[in-house]
């Protein structure tokens, strides 16, 4: 890719909408997969009461739009201003209790998970029903669109084409606390080609540091997997 295609993707203007500054990608189309579009707000003449406790609007109890679900409510139900990464606003914005809840929840993605992905991990990788594996860097593009595959030779996916991530672990079944994330099995689409693709990435079996970076990097793509499978059903 030459350097004026990649500064073209990772160009970014600031735009104002009714809910606040947001930092956006200069071309659509070069947005995150993980991102989350503005919602539509509820009409003030739809909503003369609080959507959460029931308040009745007036003079005094004033309503305010809650900037991730669109909803009414009171300054009571909706006074947290939190940061939603996901929708690329530049300054916390106002929050109802419950989005509130799930904005500090993906904050932790942002803050840790993505470092992670970003800084990548060494795997030793299969491609469809081949039995041959290369050692590769995988590794989270700075713009967030694609998984990085560098080795003997580099491979790009769209995240936005991929269509399945499994977590292979070791030990005790997933979910009892004691399983060790040991590799992932991806399927995607590649444009113009016929049918799904797969691979299968594994953490090697080398230094002990390594094993746990690739750890570490497999738990944050999992996380990864939950917030792009939630901006395709938004």
């Amino acid at each position: 890719m030459s350097s004026g295609v990649a500064a073209r993707r990772d160009a970014k203007k600031l735009v104002r909408s009714p809910s606040g500054l947001r930092m956006v990608p200069e071309h659509r189309a070069f947005g995150s997969p993980f991102g989350l579009e503005e919602p539509q707000w509820v009409p003030d003449k739809e909503c003369p009461r609080c959507m959460q406790c029931d308040a009745k609007f007036d003079f005094i109890t004033r309503k305010h739009h809650c900037r991730r679900c669109g909803k009414c409510f009171c300054d009571r139900c909706c006074s947290q201003k939190v940061p939603l990464r996901r929708m690329c606003f530049v300054d916390p914005v106002r929050q109802c209790a419950e989005c509130a809840l799930v904005s500090h929840r993906e904050a932790e993605f942002y803050d840790k998970q993505l470092k992670v992905l970003l800084s990548g991990a060494t795997f030793l990788v299969t491609f469809g029903n081949s039995e041959k594996s290369e050692t590769v860097v995988c590794r989270l593009s700075n713009n967030q669109r694609c998984l990085i595959l560098d080795g003997d030779n580099r491979h790009e996916i769209e995240v936005a084409h991929i269509s399945t991530v499994q977590i292979l672990t070791e030990g005790f079944t997933p979910g009892a606390g004691s399983a060790r994330a040991t590799g992932m099995f991806l399927q995607y689409t590649v444009p113009g080609v016929e049918g799904v693709t797969q691979l299968r990435l594994m953490a090697g079996e080398d230094a002990n540091a390594s094993r746990r970076q690739a750890a570490a990097w497999l738990a944050a793509m999992h996380k990864a997997a939950k917030l792009l499978y939630e901006s395709r059903d938004q």
